[in-house]
């Protein structure tokens, strides 16, 4: 017995709306499934996950994921939940994100031995759900990845015009609540008629999977929704009333202060490492409220439902030990980045709160370093004003003391530290000997106050 993909979102909280028909095509036979993006940066961030995790349990469920990515629909933008257009993107930077976002989502989705991008060159028109090449009868379908640009290229507009805009009205698509919040809201350009034909390119896309790769299918957010129903219309029109496909959405994730999720005072969390480093990404969800991680370690972790269920009693009994926030962190972390990855971001958290040394300080990547140390006072002084006695540095060059009467006391009763070690000799010279990465001194006076000097 196939395992109930709609169940599994159910209890998960990751099911907003669903068309009638889909759990029970679901249980019946193998579905291939499509989820989209757009390739509008060259890294996938948080707000993408819930949708990513529908595809990993759908997979799991025995069923076929298919993600796409949008090179061509990212060329124009999707009025959906948008105030403004979008930034168009050339063919260059489109394929280049398209790489990056399928060495991420291949952390979450199993794509095969070899996974190459899916081109639908050499495809036949297949309508049926067909295991992938590869893969052994009654295991996993291989997932893959396909790019709607490969199959929009040659798509002339008077082609487009004739095959697919004469199946849907102008007043079909008026009332989708997308445009009709553009075209009323308080946007100063209004809705370009390049946004306005999106929902008719996403309904081909649905189309065009249909017919090539067996899609009966499509996931997305629920701002989504009106696009997805443009495509099963557009299906039904085009190839007949007794032709069925289905739409399936997740809600929008916020916080539960109503706040975007996702989103922080320094921007997106990113899931590239260069983007948001491992330790910030961890300290992400290791700070979200109890009830956030109650409701973020059903969406965007694999735990099944008795492990959760015994981690949210074990975290009301003490709230104080955040076992919810630990785990959610420590899941997440090793699922976007690795188990590495996660010990490092411990480590860093560490640096703060616990005892470490100044060989831990160095272990630290540049940015890491500076996220831990983001918020702390700061100071920058210049690298022919080393060599100062320590006393004259911190309380005239770079004022951590206000006094070096207030210094000498703190050091004698051994509050001082420099780079994690204990200062005991006020006079020493501090030197670029003790500079960690070649430019910065961390002073420390007391348990957690902390001073950050850049040397330049």
């Amino acid at each position: 017995m196939r395992k109930n993909f709609v169940e599994e979102l159910r209890w998960r909280g990751m099911l907003a709306q669903i068309m009638p028909g889909t759990e029970e095509l679901l249980q019946k036979e193998m579905v291939t499934a499509y989820l989209g993006t757009d390739p509008t940066a060259d890294s996938l961030h948080i707000g993408h996950l819930c949708g990513i995790m529908m595809l990993r349990h759908l997979q799991r469920c025995g069923h076929k994921p298919i993600i796409l990515v949008g090179g061509a629909t990212g060329m124009i933008g999707d009025p959906s939940g948008k105030s403004q257009e979008r930034n168009l993107l050339n063919d260059e930077t489109l394929r280049h994100n398209q790489e990056c976002i399928k060495a991420q989502v291949a952390k979450f989705l199993d794509f095969g031995p070899q996974a190459p991008l899916s081109s639908p060159e050499g495809d036949t028109n297949v309508q049926s759900n067909e295991a992938p090449s590869g893969a052994v009868e009654g295991a996993t379908p291989y997932a893959e990845m396909v790019n709607n640009y490969d199959w929009m290229k040659n798509f002339t507009f008077l082609d487009f015009a004739r095959e697919v805009g004469k199946h849907i009205t102008v007043n079909y698509m008026m009332a989708k609540e997308s445009v009709q919040q553009r075209l009323n809201g308080t946007a100063r350009d209004g809705l370009s008629f390049t946004e306005f034909t999106y929902q008719l390119l996403q309904g081909y896309d649905f189309l065009y999977l249909y017919q090539h790769k067996g899609v009966k299918l499509q996931l997305g957010g629920n701002d989504q929704w009106g696009n997805m129903t443009t495509g099963t219309e557009l299906i039904r029109r085009t190839l007949g009333n007794d032709v069925e496909t289905f739409a399936l959405t997740c809600p929008l994730i916020t916080k539960s202060d109503g706040k975007k999720f996702g989103k922080t005072e320094s921007g997106n969390i990113w899931l590239d490492p260069k983007r948001t480093t491992p330790y910030r990404f961890y300290q992400f969800w290791l700070n979200v409220s109890d009830d956030d991680a109650e409701r973020y370690i059903k969406i965007f972790t694999s735990l099944d439902k008795p492990t959760i269920d015994a981690l949210i009693e074990e975290h009301k009994q003490d709230p104080g030990r955040r076992v919810l926030q630990k785990r959610l962190a420590e899941e997440v972390t090793v699922m976007v980045h690795s188990r590495e990855a996660l010990d490092m971001a411990i480590e860093a958290s560490n640096i703060l709160f616990g005892k470490a040394t100044k060989e831990a300080l160095e272990k630290l990547d540049e940015q890491t370093f500076l996220d831990v140390f983001d918020g702390v006072e700061k100071f920058e002084i210049s690298k022919d004003q080393l060599g100062q006695p320590a006393i004259e540095l911190f309380t005239t060059v770079a004022p951590v003391f206000p006094s070096k009467g207030e210094m000498r006391k703190m050091v004698q009763g051994g509050g001082v530290s420099l780079n994690k070690e204990k200062l005991t000799d006020q006079n020493r010279a501090v030197t670029a000997d003790d500079l960690i990465d070649g430019k910065y001194l961390l002073a420390q006076k007391g348990k957690k106050n902390y001073y950050l000097i850049t040397v330049k």
